[in-house]
């Protein structure tokens, strides 16, 4: 009979991954007492020291910690699968499910669609993840999330992509700037402009792509890599801005009004859908957020989004 049980485990997995008692509470949503209690009956019956206790630094693992922490992943990897096993034959969804969204979406895509796929299957339990589109690639690829809501941009081979949506480009500008009045923008239009450039890894060389295809440069005036921060640049007037993300208010943050215009010409879409590893698919919890997404992610329909 073991001496340890899984929660255990997942408690020492939160504490070896943030680095501290109080952020594995934050995470695990845990009393840090009974974090603590669960570390030192784990490293009692191991019979060997997880942490190096440091008082102003928090904990570190051991070397034999270390160890044990890639063996107790697995074997939480292992009773996962195992749950899933269980919903595929019984026909139930249940267990865990790790979500990724990008960032430049995740605060009003992912709420509502996680909150009603967890009302749906109330026995899932859903973790999610707000990333960048290379930590995306690097989450799936060692399995720290399933899926990921994203969009199509520079996938590599080894991951499956499932289409739910097409967004198209749009300049977004403030209501005084020369091309407010427009009601679309070639990009020619937007040379010698200042641009508020979304610096995220892929997204800035897709927006930049359209200067190159002209054979032209944009004037990049701002970088931010915070979708707030850019539409608040472009409110107060430091420059005009790209993206395929159109908010239900058009206002910046602090509550200037915005303008989205559409790009005209040879400009590509984004396409936003859902990204996995091979084969995840096949897990019934996974199938069901799949198809969940599909029925609440249409053309006529993007939660917290306008289209």
């Amino acid at each position: 009979m073991l001496g340890y049980t899984l929660r255990q485990l997942e408690y020492f997995v939160a504490v070896g991954e943030t680095g501290s008692i109080a952020a594995a509470s934050e995470k695990v949503n845990v009393s840090s007492p009974s974090i603590s209690a669960a570390i030192s009956h784990l490293e009692g019956v191991f019979g060997l020291p997880l942490f190096v206790r440091q008082h102003a630094q928090g904990l570190s693992l051991t070397s034999g910690g270390r160890r044990m922490l890639e063996q107790a992943r697995a074997v939480l990897r292992e009773a996962d699968a195992l749950m899933d096993l269980s919903g595929d034959i019984s026909g139930s969804v249940r267990g865990p499910l790790a979500v990724g969204c990008l960032l430049t979406f995740a605060q009003v895509v992912l709420p509502p669609v996680r909150r009603s796929f967890q009302d749906a299957f109330p026995e899932v339990r859903v973790d999610q993840h707000e990333l960048n589109q290379a930590d995306i690639f690097s989450f799936l690829r060692r399995a720290e999330i399933d899926v990921a809501l994203t969009y199509d941009l520079d996938l590599p081979a080894d991951l499956s992509f499932e289409p739910l949506i097409e967004l198209p480009p749009y300049a977004i500008v403030a209501e005084d700037h020369e091309l407010a009045a427009r009601e679309t923008i070639a990009v020619e239009d937007l040379l010698g402009l200042p641009m508020v450039l979304l610096d995220l890894p892929f997204s800035a060389e897709y927006f930049l792509s359209f200067f190159t295809r002209i054979g032209a440069k944009p004037v990049i005036a701002e970088r931010t890599r915070d979708m707030a921060v850019m539409r608040g640049l472009v409110a107060n007037g430091f420059g005009y801005s790209l993206a395929n993300v159109r908010f239900l208010s058009d206002a910046s943050p602090d509550g200037k009004p915005l303008k989205f215009i559409p790009l005209e010409g040879n400009v590509r879409p984004m396409r936003l859908g859902l990204l996995m590893a091979e084969g995840a698919g096949s897990a019934s919890v996974v199938r069901a957020f799949v198809e969940h997404c599909k029925a609440r992610v249409t053309p006529d329909h993007l939660p917290g989004m306008k289209v």
